[in-house]
């Protein structure tokens, strides 16, 4: 019986390293004018800051084995998504509050203590701060 709840832990434990390694495989990158986000063996995808009409982040219940926590910069007619552990992701936050004014550092915080199936608003070109959550039905 012990020897089973061993291989069971090993097994999850290897892919939540494997789910990890993906993750930090995504790199995200930015300049003056645009966030890129590059996935392995896809094409690059990005978005223009001008573009970006609202910053969120869903969590989902996935984790700890799965990559439960994802930023979403949202345009008009653009979306790029990428994982929180992505390379380059905590410059990229810093650059979140020079480019959006009033960006809610209080829903990151939010976002980081969830384990549900959630989404949370942290800025919006409209201004418009509620409601930060938003849960599934």
């Amino acid at each position: 019986m012990f020897g089973s709840i061993v291989e069971w832990w090993r097994r999850r434990r290897e892919a939540r390293l494997e789910a990890l390694m993906f993750e930090r495989k995504v790199i995200v990158s930015f300049d003056a004018a645009r966030v890129s986000v590059n996935y392995p063996g896809e094409a690059l995808r990005s978005i223009a800051w001008s573009e970006v009409e609202r910053v969120a982040i869903e969590t989902n219940d996935s984790g700890p084995w799965g990559a439960d926590v994802w930023w979403l910069l949202e345009g008009r007619d653009t979306r790029v998504a990428y994982p929180q552990g992505a390379t380059g992701d905590l410059d990229l936050l810093d650059a979140y509050s020079e480019q959006f004014p009033e960006f809610d550092h209080s829903a990151v915080i939010q976002a980081m203590g969830c384990a549900t199936n959630a989404r949370f608003v942290c800025w919006r070109r409209d201004g418009e701060r509620s409601p930060t959550v938003e849960t599934e039905p």
